[in-house]
């Protein structure tokens, strides 16, 4: 009962946690539009610092009782890490993928537009896949990094930091993010995805996922489940002490 009462709260802080992230990306996408119409630069500079700020506050905000994932490839990494159960990596999926909706629709509403529109803003050229395995690549490798080192504290700026800059480096804009990706195809603005493009972003992401899982194994070959339960950041005290029953059974 008390594993069901923590996953329960757990839930919840990845549902709120992943609608507040859409409803940052996507707001900020629309306000940008509306501030500074027809200069893509500098709507696109005002998206990216809005999620790269609006990010940092929500991993503080709910990273303590859930970890701060909002991302189901950090959930079923840290699950192959043993930091998190299968079990409890498959039940934070559906709630990050209907936080990203539920942050969608208010993004939408909050701005007067219909609640839901779906995009057409068609993104999965080759180079935009390359550039979502190159994005998702790279974040998880920060994460573990941090995690293995020690560093977990300063997760909350460096994710924040790391995507603001793949707005920029990468051709994707940097979705990272398979919930998100989700999320987005249900506004046709600024920040938006059209539905065909969503299966080759997630497919790339799932790729940069697995290519990242290869690259810490390689990089921090003793990574162990309490190190991983403090992706993205420590979470409550039972999940982690699940992670560590975990590694002395492995023992």
């Amino acid at each position: 009962m008390r594993n069901d009462t923590a996953l329960s709260r757990r839930l919840v802080a990845e549902v709120l946690g992943s609608a507040f992230l859409a409803a940052v990306v996507i707001g900020s996408g629309i306000a940008a539009q509306q501030l500074s119409p027809g200069n893509v630069g500098l709507e696109l500079f005002e998206n990216a610092a809005a999620t790269a700020a609006g990010l940092y506050a929500i991993i503080l905000m709910f990273g303590p009782v859930s970890g701060g994932h909002f991302n189901p490839v950090v959930s079923f990494v840290d699950a192959a890490f043993g930091g998190l159960s299968w079990r409890d990596a498959a039940a934070y999926l559906p709630a990050q993928v209907g936080g990203c909706i539920g942050g969608a629709v208010v993004a939408n509403l909050m701005f007067g537009h219909a609640a839901v529109s779906m995009s057409t803003r068609h993104r999965a050229s080759a180079a935009h896949l390359l550039g979502e395995v190159v994005a998702t690549l790279g974040l998880i490798l920060l994460i573990f990094a941090l995690a293995r080192t020690g560093r977990s504290g300063a997760a909350a700026p460096a994710v924040g930091a790391y995507i603001g800059a793949a707005y920029f480096f990468t051709s994707s804009t940097s979705f990272a993010n398979p919930a998100i990706s989700v999320g987005r195809m249900f506004s046709d603005t600024f920040a938006g995805i059209a539905p065909g493009s969503v299966p080759g972003y997630v497919a790339a992401e799932i790729a940069g996922g697995v290519l990242a899982w290869l690259a810490v194994k390689l990089l921090y070959p003793d990574v162990t489940p309490a190190e991983a339960a403090d992706v993205v950041l420590p979470r409550a005290g039972i999940d982690r002490q699940a992670a560590i029953d975990r590694e002395e059974v492995r023992r």
